[in-house]
Order: C-alpha cells, then sequence, then structure tokens
C-alpha cells in the first residue's frame, strides 16, 4: 500500500472516542491532511485543527470515503437521512461493533463496503485494525488499507464469520491486558511490594516483553521456557499457570463469553 491509494476526501459519520482517535493518529502521522476530512456530528468531537466540522452533511460534493462512527443502535436513524446523500460513494467504512458488511449493504447504496475492528491503542499508533468486505486488492480494498496503515498493524479477515473471534482477541484485547497487569501488580502487593511500585514494575515488564515478544522469531511459548530454567524461580511459577493448562483455559473462555457476545449483536442488526 502507499499514501496514493489514502482517499482524498473523507467524511466521519460521528467522531466519539475511537473514531476520534483514529483522526487524530491519521492527522498526526502526516498522512491525512485536516484539510481532507469532514467531521459530521451534532455534538461537539474533539477533532484536530482544521478539520472541518458540521451537525449534518453538506449539500454538495461526494466525499472519495465515508466512515460510519456512530453507536450501533443509532444505524438506522442515520441511514434514513445518510443513505440518500451518499449513494454511489467509492467506499464505505463501518466501526460499528456487531454490524456484518451484508447490514450496513442492505442500508447504503454505495460501491464497496469495508467493516472495520479497532482497538484502543489506534490513538497511539500501535493498535490493530481488523478489516473484512472487499477483495483486499480492488480499489477499495487498498484505499481502506492505506487509510488504516498508520494505526498499527492491519489485518484481514477472510471470512466474515471470524470476525467476531479476531474482535475478541484483538478488539476487546486491551482490556484483558488493562485487567491482567492490574491483578499483576496486585500480586505483587500481595507478596509484599508498596503499591505504586507493584504497578510501575507490571506495567514496565509488560511493555518490554511485549516488545520483545513482537521482535522475536520464537513464538511466546518458546521465549517463556527459555527463561524459566528448571528448578529456578520462573519455572515454579510458571507451573502454576501451566497446571492442568490453567492460563489457557481462562484465555479461551474469555475471547469466547466476548465472541458470543459480537454474535449476539450481529444478530440484533440482522434483526434475528
Amino acid at each position: 500500500m502507499s499514501n496514493s491509494d489514502i482517499p482524498k476526501s473523507i467524511w466521519l459519520i460521528g467522531c466519539g472516542n475511537m473514531a476520534g482517535a483514529m483522526l487524530r493518529q491519521w492527522v498526526a502521522s502526516g498522512d491525512v491532511s485536516p484539510d481532507q476530512v469532514t467531521v459530521i456530528d451534532p455534538g461537539k468531537p474533539q477533532i484536530p485543527d482544521g478539520v472541518r466540522h458540521l451537525e449534518s452533511p453538506p449539500e454538495d460534493g461526494m466525499p472519495d470515503a465515508v466512515m460510519l462512527g456512530v453507536k450501533p443502535q443509532m444505524l438506522d436513524d442515520v441511514a434514513k437521512g445518510l443513505a440518500p446523500r451518499i449513494k454511489g460513494t467509492k467506499l464505505l467504512l463501518s466501526i460499528l461493533a456487531g454490524v456484518e458488511v451484508a447490514a450496513i449493504a442492505k442500508r447504503f447504496d454505495v460501491g464497496a463496503v469495508v467493516r472495520v475492528m479497532p482497538n484502543l491503542p489506534v490513538g497511539l499508533g500501535k493498535g490493530v485494525v481488523l478489516l473484512n468486505g472487499a477483495e483486499p486488492d480492488s480499489g477499495a480494498g487498498k484505499a481502506a488499507e492505506a487509510l488504516m496503515q498508520s494505526l498499527g498493524l492491519v489485518e484481514w479477515i477472510e471470512r466474515e464469520e471470524l470476525f467476531d473471534a479476531g474482535t475478541a482477541l484483538s478488539g476487546c484485547g486491551p482490556g484483558f491486558v488493562f485487567r491482567f497487569i492490574d491483578a499483576f501488580a496486585e500480586a505483587g502487593v500481595a507478596v509484599g511490594l508498596p503499591k505504586d511500585q507493584a504497578l510501575r514494575l507490571a506495567t514496565a515488564t509488560v511493555d518490554g516483553a511485549s516488545l520483545m515478544a513482537a521482535d522475536a522469531d520464537d513464538n511466546p511459548g518458546v521465549l517463556a521456557d527459555r527463561v524459566a530454567s528448571p528448578g529456578g524461580s520462573t519455572r515454579e511459577g510458571m507451573n502454576v499457570l501451566d497446571d492442568s493448562d490453567a492460563l489457557k483455559k481462562l484465555m479461551v473462555k474469555t475471547l469466547t463469553a466476548s465472541r458470543d457476545r459480537n454474535q449476539e449483536l450481529a444478530a440484533a442488526a440482522r434483526g434475528d
């Protein structure tokens, strides 16, 4: 992908926490100029200087791409007024959780629909963005991927039925990691460390270990075994995590619960 594939004009329909984080990183990275973007939101969103803000769509002009950033339950109300206005737009992106490509395509007559699932660290350019819908090698697919590149790792999910699983892992994942860091720090307190120091150590340890895992040729399981010498203290602690696959089973249960809730949201959007 190259910057030349990025849509030249973009409308953001709604600019809440996630869409706002994406917008700020696009502009901060230099990939998108503020004057390329129009935010259409009846509220008072926090947007970068130079980005145009309107309460309703302008009467003239057609953007190269539109991104839906409203709450999923607002989709029908938004579509009533917006769908006629953007009919024929080349690319419609949607970050609506649980709303499938077909549900979007049923409401909007556009060239291509791409479903997008970012996670919170996109605001730092260290996020994960999942894509599904258009063919990755098509013009719309290239445009969607190019726009998302500055946000972090971009991955196409080939089959939409796996999108809910991907959302559970990367979309919901930061919340799970935050919970782990908190529990890790609380464990440090339980074995005698001051609370503030335990939190600093836990946060820095997860940060450093994540960077090592991302940079390593071996998978994290191999790295874990490598630092756990037989009879050593790391091995003793890992024996607890590995006992009857306790940690793996907990994570499977966690992701399954999130995936199933995503599927429930999708069924509601379909009207099942």
